[in-house]
């Protein structure tokens, strides 16, 4: 324990090896000493001083010593890949985002024959150039789901604060362009500089107040012009037989 002591003073300070704790047997003559350390840049932690005695020998010697995070130890989180880690909006200027060969978002843009049949590489160049815009991938099913799912479900989609308080939904605007593909049946494009969508993906429910249809409010009559407005909720009129006399009774009554 001496020994293991000391190697932990050398490794740190003195004044950080505090108590000794219960050792371990980590196997026949070698053993772990545990002492509390004191430093006050880690906290919970303990030095670890693993010493051995060989066969037939006399002497002790030291193994290793290491810094291991005990009870209410600060230690970094668990590792995560860069590929989990990734959240929307990371991807910066220069930065490059590889993508997989797998990726289940994507299916390839052409068809595979075997060759000669249409060509020397016998790959389907009309089904690869779709469109006229020549992608080697297209969008898969599960790809179109699950771009349709986020957008549905974000600030684009029916149930944003913006929409709820719209006068009238995106479908029935000038202002919106619809999508290519299966997508056009959902989505569409805002056209409109003044809309807080402009140039992004909305949904056909979705809607704002710069809907093309929206109009100015007719202006109210200037107090004083035009015929005199008389409320008449609250009363009746009754004509009675003799038409020269009229009486204006309560409806109360």
């Amino acid at each position: 324990m001496d020994l293991a002591r000391s190697v932990a003073a050398e490794a740190g300070r003195p004044e950080w090896v505090g108590e000794h704790r219960a050792p371990r047997v980590e196997g026949t003559r070698l053993v772990t000493h545990y002492f509390t350390c004191l430093d006050p840049a880690y906290p919970g932690w303990n030095y670890a001083v693993t010493v051995v005695r060989a066969s037939r020998a006399k002497n002790v010697t030291v193994n290793e010593v290491v810094l291991l995070p005990g009870d209410g130890a600060v230690v970094a989180p668990e590792w995560v890949p860069w590929k989990e880690r990734l959240r929307p909006g990371d991807v910066g200027v220069g930065d490059l985002l590889p993508t997989d060969e797998d990726d289940e978002r994507l299916v390839p843009g052409f068809a595979q024959v075997p060759a000669g049949e249409l060509d020397e590489e016998g790959a389907d160049q009309q089904m690869q150039w779709e469109l006229g815009l020549g992608r080697r991938h297209v969008l898969s099913e599960t790809g179109r789901e699950q771009a349709a799912e986020r957008w549905y479900n974000g600030e684009a989609g029916p149930r944003s604060a913006v929409a709820t308080a719209a006068p009238a939904r995106c479908a029935t605007c000038g202002f919106m362009t619809p999508l290519a593909g299966e997508l056009r049946q959902m989505f569409g494009v805002c056209t409109n500089e003044y809309a807080p969508d402009d140039g992004r993906v909305v949904s056909l429910d979705h809607g704002c107040g710069a809907h093309s249809e929206v109009r100015h409010p007719e202006e109210r009559a200037e107090r004083g012009s035009g015929t005199p407005v008389v409320d008449e909720l609250g009363y009746d009129h009754i004509v009675f037989d003799d038409t020269a006399e009229l009486e204006l009774v309560s409806s109360d009554h």
